[in-house]
């Protein structure tokens, strides 16, 4: 799989290489995982917060949401938003609406995620919450007895951060690791053709260090060539460091004794060992770099990519697990997506005759009704295919929310979140492995709408010149 390049990005000049550990360092088996967070999320909810004993009876539904979407605590609805934040598509429980109640309940404007009434679902680890909630409301609408959808939103989001927090689920994972663990050996080939290259390695989590201890036991030290274990290749490493919060406000330090895993304050530099919590300041200080010689990878686009970008100057790169999946559901529907550019090229043309006959008729030129009827059945008749076409596109995706990074002919909130913090994409940090570690990324050069217009010969440059008073 490829590495995807939005800005440049030198690794020739990179000296530090941080990770995230959970679906980075660590990739897991996102259904079986999150079946699991929901699963324990359900029963949290009925054994803690008193919900009904028929929430733990809910089977989870991985299609019904994906990375990226959005709660409107008000209405009880999951939005999917255009870069722009504009709402395209949404459903209500487990219902999808359509355009015109999407219409009505938005009238086209442009949700602000920082009002507290909306709640992004920007990571896998969010994929239960979505599910979960659609589901909640679903019941609470055929009656059953819950609170209000903003409640229920708070209580969702509450109950996946408390089973994540409280060992419910690591307990499990621990226990069935090769269930939800899945191990690639060239992910510490990465990491010691990076040691062979002179670069020092980090980690930043939000797990706690017994469990980060467990999950990189199992996936890095069977297969190291040249060391023996995780804890030699990697200078730094901070746990529970509450990302992004990390990354925003001063913090303390703790330092972890490997062996027993215990605390103590920490007072002194933070250039080598393990720690808890903390801040990046003193950490980029005594490690001595420059933010520009610093590559962060990480899943989450908020807390790992975003957060970063807005506050540090570090260099940054975003693991998509769903990358793979949607590149090759694009492939599968490449035929039927030129189809439909072509008859949307074509409506285009139809309505630029259509517009220019208007224009000759508020002139008081004669316009032939005819050939006008003929142009706007032509019109209507391509509306019908281009419907029944994005139609059958969409089955190659998602079946309720289509593409994760197209919210129709735009890019998605998350696409555009992407595009404008993460200096590379990926699906995996093990695609990494194909690429030298004095690459030199280089995004291609993208245009504005003018200059295609300007090189494909739509439009020609103008005799004569503009004059103004």
């Amino acid at each position: 799989m490829s590495v995807f390049v939005n800005r440049s990005l030198n690794l020739k000049h990179i000296a530090l290489v941080g990770f995230d550990m959970d679906y980075t360092l660590v990739r897991y088996d996102s259904t079986a995982f999150e079946t699991l967070a929901h699963d324990e999320a359900a029963r949290y909810l009925a054994e803690n917060r008193g919900y009904p004993d028929s929430v733990r009876d809910l089977v989870f539904e991985p299609e019904r949401a994906i990375v990226g979407l959005v709660i409107d605590r008000r209405n009880g609805n999951l939005l999917k938003l255009s870069r722009y934040g504009k709402v395209k598509m949404a459903s209500h429980g487990l219902s999808m609406l359509d355009f015109r109640q999407v219409r009505d309940a938005y009238q086209n404007i442009a949700v602000e995620l920082s009002d507290p009434a909306f709640l992004p679902l920007d990571t896998l680890f969010s994929i239960s919450t979505g599910v979960l909630y659609a589901q909640l409301v679903h019941l609470r609408d055929s009656g059953l007895a819950l609170p209000d959808y903003s409640m229920l939103a708070t209580d969702v989001s509450e109950a996946v951060d408390a089973v994540h927090r409280n060992g419910a689920i690591k307990r499990v994972v621990r226990a069935s690791i090769e269930k939800y663990v899945i191990r690639n050996p060239l992910v510490p080939a990465l990491l010691e053709r990076y040691r062979d290259y002179g670069k020092r390695l980090f980690i930043i989590t939000n797990s706690d260090y017994d469990y980060t201890r467990a999950m990189l036991e199992y996936t890095l030290d069977p297969y190291w060539k040249h060391h023996r274990s995780w804890r030699e290749v990697f200078d730094v490493v901070i746990t529970l460091a509450d990302k992004p919060r990390f990354f925003e406000q001063p913090g303390r330090f703790l330092k972890i004794d490997p062996e027993s895993g215990l605390m103590s304050n920490w007072e002194g530099p933070v250039s080598s060992g393990l720690f808890q919590g903390g801040w990046f300041k003193p950490l980029q200080r005594d490690l001595g770099v420059d933010g520009r010689e610093i590559l962060y990878i990480g899943d989450h686009i908020y807390g790992d990519v975003v957060s970063i970008k807005k506050r540090c100057d570090w260099r940054t790169a975003l693991v998509l697990d769903d990358l793979g999946q949607e590149i090759r559901s694009l492939r599968s529907a490449a035929a039927l997506q030129k189809d439909i550019d072509r008859m949307m090229d074509r409506k285009a043309e139809l309505e630029a005759v259509i517009n220019s006959l208007d224009l000759d008729r508020h002139a008081g030129k004669p316009v032939d009704r005819a050939r006008l009827d003929a142009l706007f059945d032509e019109s209507d008749r391509l509306n019908t295919d281009i419907s029944a076409r994005v139609t059958e596109h969409r089955r190659f995706f998602n079946p309720y929310w289509g593409e994760v990074l197209r919210a129709g002919h735009e890019e998605s909130r998350y696409a555009g979140q992407i595009d404008g913090y993460a200096c590379i994409y990926m699906e995996r940090v093990a695609d990494l492995y194909e690429h030298s570690p004095k690459t030199y990324f280089r995004p291609q050069r993208r245009l504005m709408p003018h200059e295609a217009a300007a090189l494909d010969g739509t439009i020609q440059p103008q005799a004569g010149t503009w004059q103004t008073d």
